[in-house]
């Protein structure tokens, strides 16, 4: 399936603009973003619950936009279940088959199959109202699935569980759409729900996409800054490339230090910001002779707090300039815990090289800098 240009509009507000995407057949593809980055505007595009006002939306090679709903070779799974009330859970599940006029008898192999992988075949004869939400959300899904849509939509459809449920319906998701090798397109504000399930993940952000990547990469090799502040803790040191190295860049950080990173396509002069995940810091009192880790790089902070999360304990620490790092240290040892600094303390944060990444700012802020530069008189531009 192909996006190409896709736009739409609600009034003077752009909610897609010009989104380009393409998603591989079978693949469990993640839209994800903050509430109005326009994740869920563009899977009503696909499903045709919304026209766009420019692009095209294409299904094996045939632009579906302008099509409605029900002609086009996907289902959707909501958030809100959608069951019918007065059906069984088996009749709700063959309402689109009856509706198509397949045979009694494959309608019935169809969806005990279907239930039986989600693992409902024994609740056939029971009224949805009679089944738990997770259950409910289960239905819906094998009768999304019952059909056989070219691609399965699926809109915040964990959204309404409780976490200890939403987790395991996250593991169940993948499973079932790795046994039926359908295109799943899901859309999601979580991102611990994102990594787990997806093949890839679009990370969108105000109408456009930041960036594309399996979730590895997103998370430990973020494009710009959105991405690295929305997929786990924000880690931002704010610096001016000095110049390159080779495939490095040296940076000059805002912090008073200057670091050497892989130069991620950013020229000598550009601003720029160093990323390090809070696990891959170490925290070490200031003046104190660090564990010797090759080639380490690091600056220097003050606490400003302390955490005790359970598994970790949470420190986060300013910089000079005002930057501030959260530091994850495990509470593997116990003596080690109580030994962490507290608040007010001078330290030292450290990492090694391949931890550290540099980044450009989100191209959704980029895009509203060139169009005020654009719009904006030359004499307010210029100031």
């Amino acid at each position: 399936m192909t996006l190409e240009g896709v736009t739409k509009r609600f009034g003077d507000f752009t909610a897609v603009d010009a989104l380009d995407l393409t998603i591989d057949e079978g693949e469990f593809f993640t839209l994800l973003g903050p509430s109005g980055c326009g994740k869920t505007t563009t899977l009503r595009m696909i499903a045709g619950f919304e026209q766009p006002d420019a692009g095209q939306v294409l299904i094996d090679g045939t632009d579906v936009a302008g099509q409605p709903a029900h002609k086009r070779p996907t289902n959707t799974v909501f958030q809100s279940y959608a069951l019918f009330p007065h059906l069984s859970v088996k009749d709700n599940v063959a309402y689109g088959l009856k509706r198509k006029g397949v045979g009694k008898a494959e309608v019935e192999e169809r969806v005990q199959a279907e239930l039986e992988r989600v693992g409902l075949w024994g609740e056939a004869n029971r009224r949805p109202s009679q089944l738990s939400g997770g259950q409910q959300q289960r239905v819906a899904l094998a009768r999304a699935v019952v059909n056989l849509p070219k691609v399965l939509l699926l809109d915040e459809p964990l959204g309404a569980l409780d976490l200890k449920l939403r987790k395991g319906l996250q593991i169940e998701l993948k499973r079932i759409q790795q046994e039926i090798g359908i295109t799943f397109v899901y859309v999601t504000h979580d991102q611990e729900e994102a990594l787990t399930m997806s093949d890839r993940i679009a990370v969108m952000n105000r109408g456009i996409v930041e960036q594309v990547a399996p979730p590895e990469e997103v998370y430990e090799r973020p494009s710009t800054t959105f991405v690295a502040g929305f997929i786990g803790v924000s880690n931002l040191m704010p610096g001016v490339v000095s110049r390159l190295e080779g495939e490095n860049a040296v940076v000059d950080l805002d912090a008073g230090v200057t670091v050497t990173a892989p130069a991620n396509g950013i020229g000598a002069g550009e601003q720029c910001h160093a990323v390090v995940r809070p696990e891959k810091l170490y925290v070490t009192p200031k003046g104190q002779d660090a564990a010797g880790r090759a080639n380490e790089q690091s600056v220097e902070g003050v606490v400003a707090s302390s955490v005790y999360l359970g598994t970790a304990t949470q420190l986060v620490v300013e910089l000079r300039g005002g930057s501030r790092m959260t530091v994850l240290c495990p509470n593997t040892d116990e003596a080690e815990r109580q030994s962490l600094p507290g608040g007010g303390a001078d330290v030292r944060l450290s990492w090694t090289p391949e931890h550290i990444h540099l980044v450009r700012e989100s191209g959704a802020e980029r895009a509203t800098a060139d169009h005020e530069a654009v719009t904006l008189p030359a004499s307010q531009a210029a100031g």
